[in-house]
């Protein structure tokens, strides 16, 4: 916007674009309808054809298009005019409103109901939502929007009982019951209410009223909970009074670490949901039962559908967040994703940096519990395998609601509650079916039941049915049952729905969908569909937004498009591959290679063997982009080269192996990295077959694994001659003899690497190898040869541009010095290191500064402190060697402090540390633990 206009767009109520507080006149109901319905749709790109069946449903006219066109036109020219010309834009697709923070009420009002802040969210209402627009779409949101703000007043009620303040609620509360005599929970805040304020018979009528209206219009009787309500009022049981004098109760104290607001990672709640009355009455009620429920049944019933809806209903309840994961149980071509992945995906989802999550799954289990500890999280474990998948998962003593999905029965799981979900009852699915498609299917009850009995009442296929119907205004619901009838000799049950959702798309969507069933990961993004199809990015986003609407695919996070497992089933069988895939593998090649570029600069010249793409990638615009597309594309990547052609797997090991080493990917390294030792030997590429062989050497290493590492860096030197990758394969070799204390053996192995880097001319080779050489020398007793190694390291890394080269430097100049007996020296390089990493985001070298920074320390306070803070980092990045490390220096410092139970503790650590490690520290260690640390000596 433009000097300074403020702008802003109101829903609920009169809709209306607010220019500095006054309403803009002269726009006409018609465009005003057209902007709210863009408007609800922020974000999202909205087609003509679905603005106009929006607007006019079937009774479109035969302007629809231009009026259309004309709506937009208008909306625009007021726009500019109010210095806000981008906020409506043309997209391939049609067009799409992207609104700033605050100028619309609608999600205003959602962001601060779900903060809690109910009483300002409900003073965003100026009327009924959309009160004074028509069009076919107005009806359904208005009641939606309705029912929102009821649900708001409800919460902001029950917190104003729960603080006392019953006798200020009574006259608007009874107005609001009077207006809504079915709302039962509504109902049930005036009767709770009447009996704090000593009014028993009046609550009493109240229930009666409530009761005799609900049993008059809906022949039912109020649910469990409120029963119990009005049976605890007749008793005047005590559980209901207030257990402290009705003043205003103070706000909660916030938990410390745990944020005020969390963000839910909860899918879209349909708005047309139906049945499930008596699921929703038990999980949705008042909940005082298990913490854990389980939802099972077979595919397609509606389990997910329904613990999404259930969760979104009770996400008030849980405001310190609302988790989702699938768990792939039952995907086809999918492995389940097991507990250490699950839980890793939570502890993300909860807010927990990537560097504090452990590796081990026992300590991942510990770390999700304490987490929830004192937090109100609620969580969607779905489609899970058994009771022994999903048992890691589930919460210790907490305030967490767990709702799991699965196909079987989780009997074994001890103290969840069970749910059992069958297919909808026939009320209850042509309820369904009615709301997709309206008045149509109230004319043709026998065509209904037709349908019905064709999707053998399963919700997935009676919606992905329903929706065909409800975009084609000239069939008739006999026309589809025919359809379905005629295809049940193709796909039994759902799949004929499938078959003719799929019927229904036109020949680029079609192929785009059979396409997507060949894709090995879980997920792609609009780039990598383009790849996959061969065309332009913009039409692969088109189509896949056109899938989404067909209810062809889903999308759990903005940008991401996946299936459903049945629908992902039925693509695969209609697939044939036509070199997809393989434009898939090289696409992920190529912007990975970009990627990498962005990341590491410094060895863009180790790439140089990747060929150029034979058609343009999208480019990666800076660093954050670069990390933000590794992560999302990781385990897809991983996929496709596990599943996919092999092919160029050497090259895309390659690419891979700077992010898949520097972020501690260390699975998906070994895997990358032995699929392309497998292809090479198999296609006699040496050169391949040495590189793939030092990547795992080096991976190995990484890991601590020490023997293994040997091993595949003597089969790299056996297998290539290439010098680059010699001089790694002895540079491991070094670093594991180092780690051994062979130190002669260390210097000959990196003075060979040293050699090789120097003919290669690999300057950021060379740099590493004369870092790791200094140490080798300073232990042989050449303190002053080592720091010439070291001063040209330095000098080298900054040359390349490498500061975490620069900083590992520094921190090995650190520890010479320190040998040499430069205290004051080893803390200034030291420090240096610590800055740097710290700059740098690398908190396991962090870790490894402030080791040395207290191994230099001189004073056993001091040590304890920065191997403390040192310890902290390495637990965070799960540094083992570091680790070891901080512990062993505390068990030296305590024992200097005359605290010997401490000393002997942090002894035991780090001796279980070093000696899964197998270096010899573990003997210093226990001759420590045997001696100077001995019960009784001190």
């Amino acid at each position: 916007m433009t000097g300074g206009t403020m702008l802003r767009f109101t829903l609920l109520g009169p809709v209306q674009m607010v220019v500095d507080g006054a309403p803009l006149t002269g726009i006409a109901p018609r465009h005003r309808a057209v902007l709210a319905y863009l408007l609800l749709n922020s974000g999202r790109v909205i087609s003509i054809e679905r603005l106009i069946d929006a607007m006019w449903g079937y009774d479109r006219p035969d302007t629809a298009r231009s009026q259309i066109h004309a709506s937009i036109t208008v909306l625009r020219k007021a726009l500019r005019a109010a210095g806000a010309a981008d906020l409506l834009q043309t997209r391939a697709g049609g067009y799409v409103a992207q609104p700033e923070p605050g100028q619309v009420d609608t999600l205003e009002f959602t962001e601060l109901a779900a903060a809690g802040e109910l009483r300002q969210a409900l003073g965003l209402w100026r009327g009924e939502a959309l009160e004074d627009v028509h069009a076919h779409y107005v009806a359904g949101v208005r009641e939606l929007w309705h029912d929102r703000r009821l649900s708001a007043y409800e919460r902001l009620v029950a917190g104003e009982l729960a603080a006392g303040r019953h006798g200020d609620l009574l006259d608007e509360l009874a107005a609001q019951a009077s207006a809504h005599p079915l709302r039962e929970k509504l109902n049930a805040h005036l009767v709770l209410a009447l009996h704090r304020s000593g009014r028993q018979a009046d609550a009493l009528a109240a229930a009666r009223a409530y009761r005799t209206a609900l049993a008059d219009e809906q022949g039912l009787d109020p649910g469990h909970a409120f029963a119990e309500l009005e049976r605890a009022v007749l008793a005047d049981d005590p559980a209901l009074r207030l257990a402290g004098p009705a003043d205003p109760a103070p706000a909660p104290e916030p938990v410390p670490g745990v944020p005020a607001r969390r963000s839910t990672f909860l899918p879209y709640d349909i708005p047309d949901f139906s049945g499930r009355a008596a699921e929703l009455e038990q999980l949705v009620g008042e909940r005082h039962g298990p913490a854990v429920v389980t939802i099972d049944g077979m595919a397609g019933i509606g389990k997910t559908a329904l613990a999404v809806h259930v969760a979104h209903r009770l996400a008030a309840r849980h405001p310190d967040g609302q988790l989702f994961i699938d768990l792939q149980a039952h995907t086809a071509g999918r492995e389940p994703v097991d507990a250490s992945a699950a839980l890793e995906a939570l502890l993300r989802q909860l807010g927990v940096p990537a560097d504090r999550i452990p590796v081990p799954p026992a300590e991942r289990g510990a770390l999700w519990r304490a987490e929830l500890a004192g937090r109100r999280v609620l969580a969607v474990l779905d489609n899970a395998l058994d009771a022994d998948h999903v048992r890691p998962l589930l919460p210790g003593h907490t305030d967490t609601f767990v709702l799991v999905t699965s196909r079987r029965r989780l009997v074994g799981l001890d103290g969840a509650r069970p749910l059992s979900v069958e297919v909808l009852a026939e009320e209850d699915a042509a309820a369904l079916f009615e709301r997709i498609v309206g008045e149509r299917a109230r004319h043709e009850p026998d065509a209904v039941r037709e349908v019905l009995r064709l999707c053998g009442h399963l919700p997935l296929a009676i919606r992905i049915a329903a929706a065909r119907l409800q975009h084609r205004p000239r069939w008739t619901v006999a026309y589809l049952a025919g359809r379905l009838r005629d295809h049940r000799r193709l796909l039994d049950g759902v799949s004929a729905a499938f078959t003719l959702s799929y019927e229904q798309l036109d020949e680029a969507e079609q192929r785009m969908f059979r396409l997507l069933g060949l894709v090995p990961g879980r997920d792609i993004d609009a780039c990598g569909a383009a790849a996959l199809a061969g065309i332009a990015e913009e039409e692969a986003e088109e189509l896949l937004e056109n899938l989404l609407d067909a209810h062809m695919l889903l999308q759990l996070e903005p940008g991401r498009y996946t299936f459903h497992d049945l629908l992902r089933e039925h693509a695969r069988s209609i697939a044939e591959d036509d070199g997809a895939v393989m434009r898939l593998l090289a696409y992920y090649l190529h912007r990975s290679r970009a990627a990498m570029d962005r990341l590491f600069p410094h060895s863009v010249g180790q790439r140089e063997g990747i060929p150029q793409p034979a058609t343009p990638v999208p480019p990666v615009r800076d660093a954050a982009e670069a990390i933000a597309w590794l992560d999302a594309e990781r385990a897809n990547i991983i996929a496709t080269a596990v599943d996919g052609p092999e092919i160029c797997l050497g090259l895309l090991a390659l690419a891979m192996r700077p992010y898949l080493d520097r972020q501690a990917h260390h699975d998906d390294a070994l895997t990358l990295h032995s699929l392309a030792l497998q292809r090479s030997r198999t296609l006699g590429d040496r050169e391949v077959q040495a590189r793939a062989l030092t990547d795992l050497a080096w991976t190995y290493w990484r890991l601590g694994e020490y023997e293994r590492a040997e091993e595949h860096a003597h089969q790299a030197l056996d297998a290539g001659e290439e010098t680059g990758e010699r001089a790694r394969a002895l540079l491991t070799l070094g670093n594991v003899a180092l780690r051994r204390r062979q130190d002669a053996q260390a210097e000959q192995y990196l003075k060979q690497a040293l050699d090789l880097t120097r003919i290669a001319a690999d300057t950021w080779g060379e740099a590493h190898v004369l870092g790791i050489l200094a140490l080798a020398l300073d232990r042989a007793g050449r303190p002053e040869e080592a720091r010439r190694h070291l001063d040209l390291a330095l000098a080298l890394h900054r040359k390349v541009g490498d500061p975490a080269g620069e900083a590992a430097t520094l921190g090995h100049l650190g520890v010479v010095l320190r040998r040499q007996g430069e205290l004051a020296g080893a803390r200034a390089r030291h420090e240096q290191a610590a800055a740097l990493h710290r700059r740098l985001g690398s908190t396991a070298d962090e870790a490894a500064a402030l080791n040395g920074l207290a191994e230099a320390a001189g004073d056993p306070v001091r040590a304890v402190e920065e191997h403390t803070a040192a310890l902290a980092l390495a637990d965070r990045s799960r540094n083992r060697p570091e680790q070891a490390r901080a512990h062993d220096g505390l068990a030296r410092a305590h024992l200097a402090l005359g605290h010997p139970e401490q000393a002997r503790e942090h002894g035991r650590l780090a001796l279980g540390l070093y000696g899964e490690l197998g270096v010899p520290e573990a003997e210093d260690v226990r001759a420590f633990l045997t001696h100077d640390a001995e019960p009784g000596r001190h």
